[in-house]
């Protein structure tokens, strides 16, 4: 084991900011080539001088060649003016260009050095800007300033992309956090509303008590009792649905519907609401109380919020998943998003604080995410609401029509 650790590449490891990591290194590179080819330019340089002054001839008195073919008498010497330059000359001339030749190179290269990271910096710095800019609008968010954004403006490279994602993080970051706030103020007054009531029931419905009135005061602390039990089910569920599932198990939704509608028939037969049912018996992956809830809380929906003679149809196939469409009043296509947020009613006569606390459409789109699948609602022309579950299949098989109908007084 030592001996492997041994032979392992070691790591480079640098400190410092990432413009001065940067600078190093493209300045360093960039000054190591600028070496090499200053140290070729030299070499080849003094190898042009090295022949030349080794070819360097005679020369005359009148600036002619001397012809040293023979039988030619021989060139003049110095003495005259001209002749063959010395050996020792031709060396000590040879050493002087070559001694410059590397003053000038060393130069060269001391002022290339210094221009190659003087530039780097300046140019990481430029690059770098934008990341700056993230880091600073990083370190001022809060709670109070998520409404700050970046907005980077310029060429769609890497950073402009990289600014525009942060941006749109702290899009959803926004609308998660005031989403909670919002949750977190309707639960707290969903709440403290039974609360209110059970307290004012007991301090002044039994502060003279009788019979009558403590058998009024009975039913009102009880229903005050099941409102709050329907309530934190209701958001018991809607925390494990988005928490999502621990295990999976194969649901059959055709049987949990007609399970489902079944149930919910006495409910429909005081409001006259025709319910009717076609399914399609289709297998799916899941958790089936989860999707009981799921169906329930579609068709009590439906039923719930109808006009006496309405209709219910609930559909389900592997093409289409789970329609439940019923009549009802109008809703504002605008505004139909809005049901699947916890607590938010379109007004009075659709939910009903008695009846819910508006959180059944939110806990259908927090189970059908569980489930992988989607969730889409539309406003119905004549009024009420269609709403669409898909969510992944297993098992398709041939259809079966059922259609439950209030029985005849």
């Amino acid at each position: 084991m030592t001996a492997a650790r041994s032979l392992r590449r070691p790591r480079l490891r640098f400190g410092g900011s990432v413009r001065t990591r940067m600078t190093l290194l493209y300045g360093g590179v960039f000054t190591v080539i600028s070496l090499g080819v200053l140290i070729a330019a030299q070499q080849f340089q003094q190898s042009v001088v090295v022949r030349k002054l080794a070819n360097f001839a005679n020369v005359g008195t009148e600036g002619g060649v001397c012809d040293r073919r023979p039988p030619a008498p021989p060139c003049p010497s110095d003495a005259t003016g001209g002749g063959i330059v010395p050996t020792e000359r031709r060396t000590e001339l040879r050493e002087s260009l070559l001694d410059s030749q590397r003053l000038t190179t060393v130069i060269a290269f001391a002022v290339i050095a210094v221009l190659a990271f003087a530039v780097c910096w300046w140019l990481t710095g430029r690059l770098l800007r934008p990341l700056n800019r993230i880091t600073a609008t990083a370190q001022r968010l809060s709670l109070s300033t998520l409404h700050e954004r970046i907005a980077m403006t310029g060429p769609e490279d890497e950073l402009k992309k990289l600014a525009d994602t942060f941006d749109a993080m702290l899009d959803r970051l926004e609308h998660a956090i005031a989403s909670q706030r919002r949750f977190v103020a309707n639960a707290s007054h969903e709440l403290r509303t039974p609360i209110a009531i059970q307290r004012t029931a007991i301090e002044i419905g039994l502060s003279d008590p009788s019979p009558a009135k403590v058998a009024r005061i009975r039913a009102e602390l009880l229903r005050a009792t099941q409102r709050s039990e329907r309530l934190i089910e209701g958001l018991l569920v809607l925390a494990q649905g988005e928490r999502g599932l621990d295990a999976r198990a194969p649901v059959d939704l055709a049987v949990v519907v007609d399970q489902v509608v079944g149930e919910h028939m006495p409910l429909a037969e005081p409001r006259e609401v025709d319910v009717a049912v076609a399914a399609h018996p289709v297998t799916v992956a899941g958790d089936e109380v989860l999707l009981t809830r799921l169906v329930a809380n579609l068709v009590q929906n439906a039923i719930r919020h109808n006009h006496p003679g309405g209709h219910v149809l609930v559909e389900l196939s592997p093409d289409t998943g789970l329609v439940v469409c019923n009549t009802g009043p109008h809703v504002p296509p605008d505004r139909v998003d809005e049901l699947f947020e916890p607590f938010r009613r379109l007004h009075r006569d659709r939910t009903g604080s008695s009846d819910g606390a508006g959180l059944g459409l939110s806990i259908v789109a927090a189970i059908a995410k569980a489930h992988d699948g989607t969730v889409h609602a539309t406003a119905n022309p004549d009024g009420g609401l269609s709403v669409t579950v898909t969510l992944p299949t297993l098992i398709a098989v041939p259809a079966a029509l059922h259609r439950h109908n209030p029985p005849a007084p």
